[in-house]
């Protein structure tokens, strides 16, 4: 076999796998991670019996985040622990690996947005209740606009975000 075939065997064998990974790359969620960064990884604490817990787990991984899933008898005092008045309580709690708290079904981009620039004094977000529409709580074309609130360390909150459709909830 010469050299010349040899290398033109590479060159298309270099090719070819240049190809498929970029038809590949195309395949990825819209969402992903970008190569060479690490996904957010969220820790999240709820009660074995909870899908809805489920359905924003799947929201959130869909989305580019990591998650590490524990089912715990004691959340509301685990919620307590973490600052979480309990008027500002939901059915789940997610911990970012900075130790920022995100009660309840708060859309994944908003989670992305805090984390990329964390407020001053704030603990985290929350989603009080289980509002209709909201991502892990769909049910047909129902939707209860609703808020993302800023949970600050002094235990006040503030609005982060209005959801006002099913589309910017679920995005």
């Amino acid at each position: 076999m010469s050299a010349l075939y040899r290398n033109s065997i590479r060159f298309f064998r270099v090719i070819g796998t240049i190809f498929i990974l970029q038809i590949m790359g195309g395949m990825l969620p819209a969402h992903a991670a970008e190569p060479g960064t690490t996904a957010p990884l969220l820790t999240v604490y709820k009660d074995a019996n909870c899908g809805c817990c489920e359905k924003w787990l799947t929201h959130i991984s869909e989305r580019g985040f990591n998650v590490d899933a524990h089912n715990i008898n004691n959340l509301y005092e685990f919620k307590q622990s973490k600052g979480i008045p309990a008027s500002m309580q939901s059915c789940h709690t997610a911990v970012s690996s900075q130790g920022y708290v995100f009660e309840g079904h708060i859309p994944a981009k908003f989670i992305s947005r805090f984390l990329a620039s964390p407020p001053k004094d704030a603990i985290g977000l929350t989603v009080p209740a289980m509002p209709v529409g909201s991502p892990g709580m769909e049910y047909q074309d129902k939707f209860m606009a609703y808020q993302v609130l800023l949970l600050k360390n002094d235990g006040s909150s503030q609005v982060y975000a209005q959801v006002n459709s099913l589309e910017e909830s679920v995005q």
